[in-house]
């Protein structure tokens, strides 16, 4: 009589699932052509190369005029400006706006020089006769222009590791010039099935002799794919042991992972599990499962090994529970949801316009049990949180931050805070974010979320990211310690920093500034942030004590800076706009200065804080931001200059 191999101490499934994780099946990141991205997973972080829009350009049809022209007008005493021209879209303009001129202007248009406002054609009425302009109502700078980089900025984190790309992100990516995409390589799965008795499909069956279809290849090989895998079939295995030890080597020379099913019950002619033994490492024989207790985990060579069972129901529920969450993990492909989830709305949103609305929202988890189905498959409601995602139509962006869309029936005035919502997903792929953040735009902070599972940021600047706070939406905000000591936040401190601003100014600094007085007593054209940002608020202040040093006040200070108002969105966009020759200094940061190749005038330094959302503490993803924040933040500001604790 042969020797049996028989089940004896069966393992855990707990105890399977950690030899299947121990296994490597992650395949070397490759770099593939833009229109061959979709659905593939990034494998670093990818930062906008560019400002997009690239230009300042108007956001509606109208006039581009010098925003002071205008102070005073109204429907009863409009301003009556000199028509000089027109500017198309698409077209580079060819006229120069001065004092008390305007130029036609169309929407998408390139704002012409010395103009920095539109004001809207049905606020017009032009007089052809005359090549004049009546203007009836009054526009501050930047009213109804949207900025060079007010989608994405240069140098702005765009996409982080581990994210899905769909159709969203190709658009932004697109919308980058990036013509190549880092991606995760995609884990190769051999799967071999044994046993006498298999027959290919196609090929002739005798059931007399016990023969039966190969059903487990073409299974196992569809769900590989629905994984995120890539599927290798490789030819039928007898039960001889030769042969079936040539099969699985050569599996194992040329994938990352190799299946197979059948031949690893109790049986003297089961053979897989020697050539495993023989051949490679055996890590598990038989797990406490029903069904499916006849598995094996090993390695074979240089490539990990799973034996599934023989039956095809036994086999799948195996691979799906077991084998499936492993290749979805060196894919970087997530968990599968369905394509509507209910959440709660964070806040009230009112809505007056009659008309049915596709209200964009992004999602966050709020409760310790995420994923948590309800009776449909969905989400319960409770475990998400719904926030309105609405940059404008013109902005890429809102597609990569929105996860879905709430339809807004025309009657509906308003939706309450807290009210159960259903959320239509972009995609059954999508997944909220294990961590939500907001707030300051800052390149430590950039730097850090790689280390992070699958976190989104919002840059919405130190004071609205607060605002958000005290909301209660998001699970932590970016804040400086200039906007966060004039608030009333309830928040617990997870780290500080401190980072040296000052002026961004080109390159062997020509015009010898040496600090704020020289942009108050000089003429000089100054690029600032927004009114958001930690560094405007900073550089306000230090405006306010230059300004009772000389007995005046800000707002003079202010009124004498070219620029001050006009702001730009992310912390390297006024240095790229000093490097590209348009402004003579900007706000910013050392570390930009020194990352564009540029010359910097230090002001002072400025405490960031990270703060969280004391209802969110329990939250793995906040956990896991508090373990980077005490092993990596150190390490990190030490690369970046002017940055430190």
């Amino acid at each position: 009589m042969t020797d049996r191999k028989e089940f004896r101490d069966l393992s855990d499934p707990e105890d399977a699932r950690e030899a299947i994780a121990s296994l490597d099946l992650t395949p070397d990141p490759e770099r593939v052509p833009l229109e061959e991205a979709r659905g593939r997973v990034l494998a670093e972080r990818i930062d906008a190369g560019l400002d997009v829009p690239g230009f300042d350009r108007a956001s509606m049809d109208g006039y581009a005029v010098q925003a002071r022209d205008t102070f005073g007008a109204d429907e009863s005493d409009p301003a009556l400006l000199d028509l000089v021209g027109t500017v198309h879209a698409g077209a580079e303009p060819d006229v120069e706006v001065a004092e008390g001129q305007a130029a036609e202007i169309s929407t998408g248009a390139v704002m012409p020089d010395g103009a920095d406002a539109v004001v809207m054609v049905e606020r017009t009425d032009e007089r052809e006769e005359a090549a004049k302009v009546e203007i009836r109502t009054a526009v501050a700078p930047g009213d109804h222009v949207m900025l060079a980089g007010a989608d994405v900025a240069a140098g702005e984190r765009a996409l982080g590791p581990g994210t899905r790309l769909t159709a969203r992100e190709i658009g932004l990516l697109s919308a980058l010039g990036v013509e190549e995409v880092p991606v995760r390589g995609t884990p190769t799965v051999g799967i071999v099935s044994t046993g006498d008795e298999l027959v290919r499909p196609g090929e002739e069956l005798t059931s007399a002799a016990g023969q039966i279809y190969d059903v487990n290849s073409y299974t196992i090989a569809a769900a590989v794919e629905e994984a995120g895998g890539e599927p290798a079939l490789y030819p039928h295995a007898g039960d001889d042991y030769d042969e079936m030890e040539r099969i699985l080597r050569e599996a194992a020379d040329e994938c990352d992972l190799v299946l197979s099913s059948g031949s690893t019950s109790a049986s003297a002619v089961d053979v897989i599990y020697r050539v495993i033994e023989e051949r490679g490492e055996l890590l598990l024989h038989g797990v406490a499962v029903k069904p499916g207790k006849p598995m094996l985990v090993g390695r074979v060579a240089d490539s990990a090994y799973v034996g599934l069972p023989g039956y095809p129901v036994s086999a799948l529920t195996i691979f799906r529970t077991f084998v499936a969450p492993a290749i979805r993990e060196a894919a970087g492909v997530p968990e599968p949801a369905t394509a509507i989830v209910e959440a709660r709305m964070a806040t009230e949103e009112r809505y007056g316009e009659g008309r049915m609305r596709m209200m964009p929202v992004g999602l966050t988890e709020i409760g310790e049990a995420p994923g948590a189905s309800n009776a449909s498959g969905g989400t319960a409601s409770g475990d998400l949180l719904a926030y309105v995602v609405d940059k404008g139509s013109g902005a890429t962006t809102s597609l990569v931050e929105a996860d879905g869309v709430v339809e807004v029936p025309p009657d509906t005035a308003y939706v309450a805070e807290g009210e159960t919502v259903e959320v239509q997903l972009f995609s059954p792929d999508v997944r909220p974010p294990t961590l939500l953040g907001v707030g300051e735009d800052d390149p430590a902070l950039a730097r850090l979320l790689d280390s992070l599972e699958r976190p989104r940021y919002l840059s919405v600047g130190s004071r609205e990211g607060l605002r958000r706070l005290r909301d209660g939406v998001p699970d932590f905000a970016v804040a400086s310690a200039a906007e966060s000591a004039d608030r009333d936040i309830d928040a617990d401190e997870l780290a500080s920093y401190q980072r040296e601003w000052g002026l961004v100014v080109p390159a062997g600094n020509p015009e010898e500034i040496s600090d704020l007085a020289d942009l108050v007593d000089r003429d000089l054209r100054f690029v600032n942030r927004g009114s958001d940002s930690g560094l405007r608020t900073s550089l306000g202040n230090a405006l306010a004590d230059l300004a009772d040093e000389r007995g005046s006040s800000r707002h003079d200070l202010v009124e004498s800076i070219d620029g001050f108002e006009l702001a730009a969105k992310a912390h390297e966009s006024p240095a790229r706009k000093v490097a590209s020759g348009q402004a003579d200094a900007g706000v910013g940061l050392r570390a930009t200065a020194e990352k564009l190749g540029l010359d910097f005038v230090a002001v002072g330094a400025e405490t960031v804080r990270v703060l969280a959302n004391p209802d969110r503490e329990g939250k793995s993803g906040v956990r896991e931001l508090r373990q980077v924040l005490d092993e990596e933040l150190d390490a990190l500001l030490g690369d970046l200059p002017g940055f430190e604790r």
